[in-house]
This record gives C-alpha cells, sequence and structure tokens, in this order.
C-alpha cells in the first residue's frame, strides 16, 4: 500500500483516485488505515476509495463523542463534494457509519456494516485496563482476531502505548462509553440503502447473533457469516470479504434490490 496520506485541513484521508463512485471505509475505535489494505488494493481502480482518519484522539475534549466523529465525517464528505457515497464500517466505525446514513440518507448509495457496534458489544469494558500491563493488552488484541497469529506486534505495541497515555486512554473511554449510550434498535429501520453485512462466527465482540439482528432491523439488507473469522474480516480472510463486496457493490451498481433477510 504505497498511498500517501493527505492533509486538507483538519482532514486526514487516503484517496486512491480510482474512476468510480466514492467508496469510504472507517475504521473502529483501536484501528487505523492499515485495516483495509487488502480492499484498497482489490478496489483501488474501480472506485476512488477512501480511507479517513476518524479523530478520536484530535477533536476537542468536549467533542469526544460519537456525535462528534459524525460531524467531522459529514463536513468531510461535504468538503470533498460528493454526491453519493458507499459507506463501510468495522466495529465503531459501523456505528459512525450508521448515524451518519441515518442523518443524510441522500448521501448514500450502499452500507456496508462488519462486526458493527451500535446494538450491543463487548469490549474493554468502562475504564481502562492495568497500566503497563503487556500481557493483558496482548491478549485483548488477539481476541479481536480468530487466529492470534494476525495480531501482530506492531498492532499489539500501538495499542500499548495508546491506553497507556493518559490523554489518549481517556478519549478512548468517552468514545467507548458514548457508543454504548447510543443504541440504534429503535432507529435501525430508518436505513432505506442497500445493505451488506459481513460477520466472522467466531466474533466474540459483537457475536453473531448481532449480525442476525442487523439483519433483521434493516429492510434492504444481506447477511453473510465467514467461519473461522472473528472481529475484522476485512484483515482476516480478505480474499472471501472482497469478493461479498465486490458482488454486493456491482449488484448495487446495476440497480438491484437484494434479497430481504
Amino acid at each position: 500500500m504505497g498511498d500517501q496520506l493527505q492533509q486538507d485541513g483538519k482532514f486526514e484521508y487516503l484517496e486512491t483516485g480510482g474512476s468510480g463512485e466514492p467508496l469510504v471505509l472507517l475504521h473502529g475505535l483501536f484501528g487505523g488505515l492499515s485495516n483495509f489494505g487488502s480492499q484498497i488494493e482489490h478496489f483501488r481502480d474501480r472506485y476512488n476509495v477512501i480511507v479517513p482518519t476518524l479523530p478520536i484522539m484530535t477533536l476537542p475534549l468536549r467533542k469526544v463523542s460519537l456525535a462528534g466523529l459524525v460531524d467531522h465525517l459529514a463536513e468531510f464528505v461535504e468538503t470533498k463534494g460528493w454526491d453519493k457515497i458507499h459507506l463501510m464500517g468495522n466495529s465503531l466505525g459501523g456505528h459512525v457509519a450508521i448515524l451518519y446514513v441515518l442523518e443524510h440518507p441522500g448521501r448514500i448509495a450502499s452500507v456496508v456494516l462488519s462486526g458493527s457496534s451500535g446494538l450491543f458489544e463487548s469490549a474493554m469494558g468502562n475504564s481502562l485496563p492495568p497500566r503497563k500491563n503487556y500481557d493483558f493488552i496482548k491478549k485483548k488484541v488477539e481476541s479481536t482476531f480468530y487466529d492470534a497469529a494476525v495480531s501482530t506486534k506492531e498492532l499489539v505495541d500501538e495499542v500499548f502505548a495508546t491506553v497507556n497515555d493518559r490523554n489518549r486512554g481517556l478519549r478512548i473511554i468517552m468514545t467507548a462509553k458514548s457508543a454504548v449510550r447510543h443504541n440504534l434498535a429503535h432507529k435501525l429501520d430508518g436505513i432505506k440503502a442497500p445493505t451488506l453485512l459481513i460477520w466472522g462466527n467466531q466474533d466474540n465482540i459483537t457475536p453473531p447473533f448481532v449480525g442476525e439482528q442487523f439483519n433483521e432491523l434493516i429492510e434492504n439488507s444481506e447477511l453473510h457469516f465467514i467461519d473461522k473469522c472473528a472481529h475484522a474480516p476485512m484483515m482476516e480472510v480478505p480474499g472471501e470479504f472482497n469478493q461479498y463486496l465486490d458482488d454486493f457493490l456491482s449488484r448495487v451498481t446495476a440497480g438491484e434490490r437484494l434479497v430481504e433477510g
């Protein structure tokens, strides 16, 4: 992934500039642009793939919340001048995506959610994990994946540094609490755009029943499970993930309606 981060005022993002419609990818609470390396390479020419950095660590403290992240995304899309976007989110990024879709339905061509929060999630809890406990953090990061080998030392080191920085740790907790407060069960019927749900069968953070609930509550949605896969399918099983996403986007672009449920 040789693309360079771009900076436009307060917006930091990667953009491939492909010939097709904008495909915007949103990372989770501890995620980053590298989470979508396979998707960037697979879709880069046929879509304009964009991965914005969600400013969890840089928003003014009074704005650290899901609402603050949604406002940031809305300003970003407005600044870029896109008419309609395909919007995908993993984990907390899925939660932000849903809230954006509900507020700006006219901007949405399709929605893709994977291991999304918004209904139920079991993560690090409402307080910081034991400071300086590297093994604890290592186990938590490994639990994101079915295959612990996907959890690289670089990834563990990054999360460890985050939770041991008081300022960043506070922002993580504030954002996580905001997510817990924003249960979306009563709002999901407001999503009318074609929606793809991709879930890991071994997801311990947003278990498979969560994907099933999203499928039941979002009218025009379809759900696919990937075996031997946990909370980050786009990283852990990128080939199968990309196949589902490719097929879905092709059908949406062709104007086909999904089979409900």
